[in-house]
């Protein structure tokens, strides 16, 4: 089974939406780009986001067990996926990529 780093690559933040939709909250995704986990096993690492990990586990775990060129090869780098998280206000990137 293949280590898979995950990196956060961009992180957005849709005003409009916010100001249309959310309350006030005081906190919100602790990432930042640039933050890079590993995933040993196809396992979340320690500190990744739990809702961010519903969205991008399924990913992991395919290219963790070899699968490649994930939707008919969508990216250059046959081995790796680009998620998104489900937060529609504010999704954060993120480039997995299969290291070994």
């Amino acid at each position: 089974m293949h280590k898979i780093k995950i990196t956060v690559v961009k992180k957005t933040l849709h005003l409009d939406l916010k100001n249309k939709y959310e309350n006030d909250i005081l906190h919100t995704c602790d990432l930042n780009e640039g933050d890079a986990f590993i995933s040993e096993e196809a396992k979340m690492p320690k500190g990744f986001c739990t809702e961010a990990w519903k969205s991008v586990s399924e990913f992991v775990f395919r290219l963790a067990n070899g699968e490649v060129n994930l939707f008919d090869g969508w990216m250059k780098n046959p081995k790796s996926a680009l998620i998104s998280c489900n937060d529609g206000i504010r999704p954060v990137s993120f480039l997995l990529e299969v290291i070994d």
